[in-house]
């Protein structure tokens, strides 16, 4: 009778620092980047990312920050050649360098943006949507790029379009592709040495998706516990996901983008 041993791994996904976790990101590379405004940015990691240098990025990402913030910080030291996004508007710098043709944009209406990249990091490599038939984002010709001269440069392509019967109704959908990055940038309010995160609030809209769809993801997290302290029903992104960890403590900086307050009294 043969006797089998089987030997216990444990995976150990933690990284000493932000500087080490993404030393290995080269220039031109993809990035998948949660946030939504300036929650959730993994800031550490994007100042890591500058402190090393790298350039000519090609970024996905809800938003590109503040002029001073998030992934404004990039784009201020003009180290972005394009962004897949959907919000930019409380980005001077991002007005500027897209209107003078030093920025690529790729215009995309905000969950369809999300959808793309659920599906990249689910292996799906297209889905029919009925968001943005019958405008340019259908039809093409938004602008990706200007010229020196104020033209557009380079314009979005006419995508694919079916009808499908839904619900005894014919509809017209458009087809688009999946996004899947080499790395991704998340933050998480908790996580373990296996990789499961755990999101705050709103840091919950665009990091789990981020996530998925890098081939290599990198995670900042306030707070690293044991694996098993986490209970599985809490965890809102598993660890397969995950390739790399980094504890940044709970006093991390985490701006508000715009603050309200009511008048006393009113």
């Amino acid at each position: 009778m043969t006797t089998y041993t089987k030997e216990c791994r444990v995976i150990d996904k933690q990284w000493s620092s932000a500087a080490e976790a993404v030393a290995d990101i080269p220039d031109g590379t993809s990035l998948a980047v949660g946030g939504f405004g300036l929650s959730g940015n993994p800031i550490a990691l994007i100042e890591a990312l500058l402190a090393q240098g790298t350039t000519d990025l090609s970024i996905v990402s809800n938003n590109c920050g503040v002029d001073d913030w998030g992934l404004g910080v990039l784009l201020q030291a003009k180290r972005i050649r394009k962004m897949t996004s959907s919000y930019v508007g409380e980005n001077k710098e991002f007005e500027r360098q897209f209107l003078s043709g030093e920025l690529e944009l790729e215009l995309t209406p905000q969950g369809t943006l999300a959808e793309k990249l659920r599906a990249g990091g689910s292996g799906i490599a297209a889905f029919f949507t009925q968001t943005g038939v019958g405008t340019q984002v259908a039809e093409g010709g938004l602008p990706r790029r200007y010229g020196a001269d104020g033209q557009i440069a380079v314009a979005s392509p006419v995508k694919d379009t079916r009808v499908f019967e839904v619900r005894g109704e014919e509809r017209e959908f458009v087809l688009e592709e999946a996004i899947a990055t080499d790395f991704s940038l998340v933050h998480a309010a908790v996580g373990d040495r296996h990789g499961n995160l755990v999101f705050n609030k709103a840091a919950r809209n665009f990091n789990p998706l981020a996530a998925m769809a890098g081939r290599v993801c990198i995670a900042q997290v306030e707070r690293l516990v044991e694996p098993g302290e986490l209970d599985p029903d809490a965890i809102h992104l598993p660890g397969v996901f995950v390739h790399r960890i980094v504890e940044v403590g709970s006093d991390i900086e985490k701006r508000i983008e715009r603050r309200t307050v009511a008048v006393e009294g009113a």
